[in-house]
């Protein structure tokens, strides 16, 4: 199937666990940037604040809907393009795609690992959880299904013990910053479909806003250059989580969606 071939833009706006609402603007400006037609699930609502396991039950209805609207998306031959607010959303999608599309390469952009259980985690943090919950190492009530090892973590560098010794002993590949990120991937991902989750704390601090920046990251050409050789072969879906705008009328945050979705274009159908 050709890149992007119908390619439907769906924005996750509903609750997606430890907080909410800078991320939630972001997502709907991100959607809107995309595309003329955008499928909207959920709706905007504050983190409740009594730590993840709260959170998630107030957030499953949503999240679920996410899931059926990924799935109805998927069944009419549509490429999800996937404006989500917290990464910790993509607890819904992940296994949906995994079920859709076995053996893809999952292709996770962040500072972070989120690999973590509900008894690794020390910061009860949500979005510390995703990987290890689509995996199956704990139960979301969202579904699993995920082999760990098609996933390529990319760019990761903010890693608790746990999470490196998983590194280590070879349970996930992980791919540093360097200067031949674009093309470690593309030898990572050829002849494979690829889904590409993209948490903007990935970034250099001070390329898009993000909640938690982490230094040494991706510049927004690394990141382009790597959209580029991902594009080169068979993206299944998209999907962009952690950027945080808090003004949506502010030029600024224009200029950060614009900076974002032109380092991403090439996985968004787009030449750029």
């Amino acid at each position: 199937m050709p890149l992007h071939h119908r390619p439907a833009v769906l924005h996750f706006a509903g609750r997606a666990g430890d907080r909410n609402g800078g991320a939630s603007l972001a997502g709907a400006r991100l959607a809107a940037a995309w595309g003329p037609e955008v499928t909207t699930v959920g709706t905007p609502g504050p983190a409740l604040g009594r730590g993840w396991a709260d959170e998630l039950v107030a957030a499953t209805p949503e999240l679920r809907l996410l899931a059926e609207r990924l799935g109805e998306t998927l069944s009419a031959g549509r490429t999800p393009l996937i404006a989500l607010s917290r990464c910790a959303a993509a607890l819904a999608t992940l296994p949906v795609l995994a079920d859709r599309y076995p053996g893809a390469a999952i292709v996770w952009f962040d500072a972070h690992g989120d690999l973590h259980t509900p008894d690794t985690t020390g910061s009860g943090y949500l979005g510390g959880l995703t990987l290890a919950g689509a995996f199956g190492w704990w139960d979301s009530g969202l579904g699993a299904g995920v082999d760990p090892a098609d996933v390529i973590l990319v760019g990761a560098r903010d890693l608790d013990p746990a999470e490196q010794d998983l590194i280590e002993a070879g349970v996930i590949t992980r791919l540093p910053v360097s200067a031949s990120l674009a093309a470690d991937l593309g030898a990572r991902v050829a002849g494979r479909p690829v889904v590409v989750h993209v948490d903007c704390d990935v970034l250099e601090p001070g390329s898009v806003p993000v909640e938690l920046p982490v230094p040494a990251g991706l510049s927004l050409d690394q990141l382009h250059d790597c959209a580029v050789v991902l594009a080169a072969g068979d993206v299944v879906a998209v999907q962009v989580a952690e950027l945080e705008l808090q003004d949506p009328s502010d030029d600024d945050a224009d200029a950060a969606v614009r900076r974002l979705t032109t380092a991403l274009a090439p996985l968004l159908g787009n030449p750029g």
